[in-house]
């Protein structure tokens, strides 16, 4: 595969090749006819080596190579390639690699995408390349409301579903007055915003909020503010770094010793480990999966944890489960066919170790539960990785957008 020289310099392993081929040759008589050259190809796009590395990257691969691995070295008679390259979170490099995957290294689904605003960028191009893209790593419900697309699968969680479980079910658990500590940008003002409606729908009320820059090192007088306010509930509508110092500090203020809970509105797994379990203890967040729900996701994350030394993330397993949704796709039809596996996709309901019985719509969101945790304390872990207990269950149709609400003209038929 050709790619240009930033595409190149950022690829994680050889640039002229895939990072993984399974099976031999360029197709069976089965598949030539269907799969378009032969071959199917699944690029992941990802942060290898900036601040979302934790949450999604290197973890991300693993994933989708465990999927693949479990799929077979074939599907519809053809093998199945995985490239993979580092965007670095800087939208006009993924947008460059992207380009290239499309244009001339014939991928069939980019998968993955982190940031929201890569994500955006990536789900125009393959839309106007009409291919397939995984989106299992941003949050910007944007995606699938006025700029939906055919081509596109939203697949993990977004902006609205995090909102929407946070705010209501901590209302109803008790939390009835919130206070803000925002990211002052894009992504923390929507989310607050969010926040706010569902809170105040479920008969809460706001008593305050205030922003932060991003990058940010001293939160005490964020936290001052909100211990001043009496609050039930503080609400940090952050993420990666911001989240995790905020939580530490907020702990050494004594926020939640004096019986103010703490919502991290978007937390991963891996941000709980960052800030361990005695800074982020009590701290309610929402997850579309968690390792140790199940016998069988017990299973597999014990596997992922052997290859990566972590569990995984919600959008790491929304990596393994996307990919298996969509190669099921493939063989079904027996195409790469974007629109043909497409359709497929959204005929089947999802159902695998990490999904159950869920839906993908026609404007590209994949309706699936939720979960509010909380943090356990450090005398609640009976063994490594042991930090959420799951508080509620949110069916999907529950935590993400309704139809009816929707701006998205594919739902409007």
């Amino acid at each position: 595969m050709r790619m240009t020289a930033a595409a190149c310099a950022v690829a994680t392993a050889l640039c002229a090749a895939p990072v993984m081929a399974q099976g031999a040759g360029q197709g069976t008589a089965q598949g030539q006819g269907t799969i378009s050259d032969g071959v199917v190809r699944i690029g992941v796009l990802t942060d290898i080596s900036s601040w979302g590395r934790d949450n999604a990257g290197p973890g991300s691969v693993e994933a989708v190579k465990m999927a693949l691995e479990e799929f077979g070295p074939t599907v519809a008679g053809s093998r199945i390639d995985l490239l993979v390259a580092d965007h670095q979170e800087k939208p006009d490099l993924a947008l460059e690699i992207a380009r290239e995957w499309l244009d001339n290294g014939k991928v069939d689904a980019i998968v993955d995408v982190q940031n929201s605003a890569i994500a955006i960028a990536v789900h125009n191009l393959v839309r106007e390349k009409n291919k397939v893209v995984l989106l299992t790593a941003p949050g910007s419900s944007t995606i699938t409301d006025r700029i939906c697309s055919p081509n596109t699968v939203h697949f993990t969680y977004d902006t609205y579903a995090l909102a929407k479980v946070a705010g209501s079910e901590i209302v109803k658990g008790g939390g009835k007055s919130w206070f803000f500590v925002t990211a002052d940008y894009a992504f923390g003002h929507q989310l607050q915003q969010d926040a706010t409606r569902f809170v105040q729908e479920a008969g809460g009320t706001v008593k305050g909020s205030v922003r932060h820059p991003t990058g940010t090192f001293d939160f005490s007088s964020f936290l001052l503010q909100a211990q001043a306010s009496q609050a039930d509930v503080v609400a940090f509508a952050n993420a990666g770094a911001d989240t995790d110092t905020a939580l530490k500090q907020a702990n050494e203020f004594g926020l939640t010793e004096g019986g103010q809970r703490m919502a991290a509105l978007l937390m991963f797994i891996t941000d709980v480990h960052a800030v361990g379990l005695k800074g982020a203890q009590g701290a309610y967040m929402v997850t579309a999966s968690y390792w140790n729900m199940t016998p069988e996701t017990r299973a597999w994350s014990k596997r992922f944890h052997e290859r990566t030394r972590t569990m995984p993330t919600m959008i790491q397993s929304g990596g393994y489960s996307a990919v298996m949704h969509y190669l099921k796709a493939v063989k079904a039809t027996g195409s790469d066919d974007a629109q043909a596996v497409m359709a497929e996709m959204r005929r089947t309901p999802i159902d695998d170790i990490f999904v159950k019985n869920a839906t993908l719509r026609a404007d590209g969101r994949v309706v699936r539960d939720m979960y509010l945790a909380r943090v356990k304390k450090p005398e609640e872990s009976k063994e490594p990785w042991d930090y959420l207990e799951i508080v509620k269950t949110v069916k999907g149709e529950d935590a993400y957008r309704p139809v009816s609400e929707s701006q998205c003209p594919l739902l409007k038929g």
